[in-house]
């Protein structure tokens, strides 16, 4: 499949201190913690990292893995109104609520470029592993969290290889170590 596209992959991921986007069984508490609250001194940078309030309004479309659907799916209400969703899935089958299913990463591909849109928003780990593995992401913000929970789910799959260069940094109040990076 020809990779060819119209629009620019982004990810935006917290990670623990160890280097995992989710826990055991896809737990996702630790990003909700808050160690050291109060405690952390809030470092700002002349040229600083996305935040989300900044990343997300740029956003047309978004892609996301079925172990990420169904997580937002569990929070009730849906929280992309008004925005094009496409699930990659080769599991999930019928109509899904509010999504697009694709079942390659070559069909999320010719979707997004049919779709027209420019800046897509590439979420969950397995989702955001492959493509970055076929150079389909330009643009990763992570979220380090100040605390480290020991096993669960990786960034970066195991042989993963890539260059960055940092866009931009600093820490929040909330101790986060944040960067914005062009994958090279």
């Amino acid at each position: 499949m020809n990779d060819q596209r119209s629009w620019r992959g982004r990810a935006f991921l917290g990670t623990s201190l160890d280097g995992y986007i989710a826990g055991p069984g896809g737990d996702l508490a630790f990003l909700e913690s808050e160690p050291g609250k109060g405690q952390h001194a809030a470092i700002p940078a002349e040229v600083p990292a996305l935040e989300w309030e900044t990343f997300f309004p740029q956003i047309d479309a978004l892609l996301m893995g079925r172990a990420t659907y169904e997580k937002v799916l569990s929070f009730g209400e849906w929280p992309f109104l008004g925005l094009r969703v496409f699930v990659l899935s080769t599991t999930l089958t019928g109509e899904q609520p509010h999504v697009s299913v694709v079942g390659s990463v070559d069909e999320a591909i010719s979707a997004l470029n049919a779709a027209g849109v420019e800046q897509v928003y590439v979420d969950g780990g397995r989702t955001v592993q492959a493509f970055l593995a076929r150079g389909l992401l330009d643009e990763l913000t992570v979220s380090v969290l100040p605390v480290v929970i020991g096993g669960g789910t990786r960034l970066f799959a195991e042989g993963a290889s890539a260059e960055f260069a940092v866009r931009g940094s600093h820490v929040t109040a909330d101790g986060l170590v944040r960067t914005t990076y062009e994958i090279l």
